[in-house]
């Protein structure tokens, strides 16, 4: 099946591709691969879950803002790569902001890890890492970065 197939399967959409907040462009191609910058929990320009986990948002509601943060780098790809010239997800780096007793980090990116594979299947398998930070733009909770291998251009 095809990656938008795979999403309508699962009852999801792509939400409208969020443009960049600073001087950056959203995707950044360097020979084959495709950089794709940081993703929040933003759904068509509404920022979605703000506040700290395990503080004013929970695990599960974290497991489902990084979901959105990778809908919103799957928009950037079928948009501005196409799904058809991905040849596989390399990396995704993970961020998030939280309170000091709460350590279910590694539940709240599978939203993300879960989410890639369940849509692209084999070229959805990754390397991940994950960084607790102090603050994130707007407050919100998370915000994901990933590397793509694309077809040569």
């Amino acid at each position: 099946m095809t990656p938008l197939e795979n999403l309508n399967k699962l009852g999801l959409q792509l939400p409208f591709p969020s443009t960049p907040g600073g001087s950056y462009a959203s995707v950044n191609i360097r020979s084959n691969i495709a950089y794709i910058a940081i993703q929040f929990p933003i759904l068509n320009e509404e920022y979605l879950y703000q506040g700290k986990l395990g503080v004013e948002i929970s695990t599960q509601e974290g497991y489902q803002a990084m979901q959105l943060c990778a809908l919103n780098v799957l928009s950037q790809i079928d948009k501005k790569v196409g799904f058809e010239n991905i040849i596989g997800l390399n990396h995704i780096d993970a961020y998030f902001q939280s309170g000091h007793d709460w350590d279910d980090s590694p539940i709240v990116v599978n939203g993300a890890s879960d989410l890639f594979v369940k849509v692209l299947e084999e070229k959805g398998e990754h390397s991940r890492a994950i960084f607790g930070v102090d603050k994130l733009p707007r407050n919100f909770s998370v915000g994901l970065t990933a590397s793509f291998t694309i077809e040569a251009r």
